[in-house]
């Protein structure tokens, strides 16, 4: 799948008396730095570790639940969210570990924030997900209004940076609230909400293949949709065969995703094939 490309970003020529190059991008500020980029290049391995993350934050956060109890579990997600993030706003160029860590754990929080508004709280998945769409349709247009692009190949700025780890916070929110509502609420179970989101999320990479669709709504509208995907799958090997499960256990699975996704990390790491071409090109 590739949806996502770069968003074009050009250089221009050195200014006067020997002033530093600045590069504008399609809906840039003239004469704003353009700095790193601190998110990776996207081509198939991001979509194989978002999915597998987003697996791997379900069924984690349900077994945190289950084990420690809904409280201590989101103040222990809450804190490895915080952690995670801190320590990607302090790096000055895109790492692997750093971002992937920071997925893995606004994975696991976001689950829990959607799962805390319906256990603690009694809001019905459906106007949980509701909520969460608009709150990411608000969080989208504010940082178009503010920034004039979407393009996640422009994360060069602190301001860009935060609204883009607001909408991936929201995208998780709606996409647990999305997930629970088609395997409970709706009754499809989770095997069968997998394969209808696994259907869904051909959508937008065939439509900005073949049908012209933006290049950045593509990536947005399947970003969304792998959250659902991967976790009603991994819902769909953890839960009890009695809940229409494989019954493998929360922990096993979240056990047997996080081995791929810490080699598909490390892999990128060493190689460098996610690094973003005008880092990987100045290293």
């Amino acid at each position: 799948m590739t949806i996502g490309q770069p968003d074009g970003t050009a250089v221009a020529p050195p200014g006067p008396a020997g002033a530093p190059a600045h590069t504008t991008a399609p809906g840039r500020r003239p004469g704003v730095p353009a700095g790193r980029s601190k998110v990776p290049e996207v081509a198939v391995l991001f979509w194989v570790v978002k999915i597998l993350t987003t697996g791997m934050g379900e069924t984690a956060s349900d077994y945190l639940g289950r084990t420690l109890g809904p409280i201590p579990a989101g103040a222990l997600g809450f804190a490895g969210f915080a952690v995670a993030l801190v320590a990607q706003f302090r790096s000055t160029r895109y790492r692997a570990g750093t971002y992937w860590t920071a997925i893995v754990m606004v994975s696991v929080f976001g689950t829990m924030a959607a799962d805390v508004v319906h256990v603690i709280a009694g809001v019905p998945y459906l106007v949980s997900t509701l909520a969460f769409a608009v709150a990411l349709a608000v969080i989208l247009f504010a940082w178009h209004a503010t920034e004039g692009t979407l393009a996640i190949h422009s994360i060069r700025t602190r301001r860009r940076e935060v609204f883009y780890w607001a909408t991936v916070l929201a995208t998780f929110a709606l996409g647990t609230a999305v997930g629970d509502l088609t395997a409970g609420t709706l009754d499809l179970g989770y095997l069968p909400s997998g394969l209808v989101f696994g259907a869904l999320i051909l959508v937008p990479a065939l439509s900005g293949r073949f049908l012209g669709l933006n290049a950045v709504a593509a990536f947005w509208g399947a970003y969304v949709l792998t959250r659902p995907l991967g976790a009603s799958f991994a819902d769909w090997m953890g839960v009890s065969t009695a809940r229409g499960g494989l019954g493998w256990g929360t922990g096993p699975v979240t056990l047997a995703l996080t081995v791929p996704i810490v080699l598909l990390v490390g892999y990128l790491a060493v190689s460098r094939r996610d690094t973003p071409r005008e880092a990987a090109d100045g290293a």
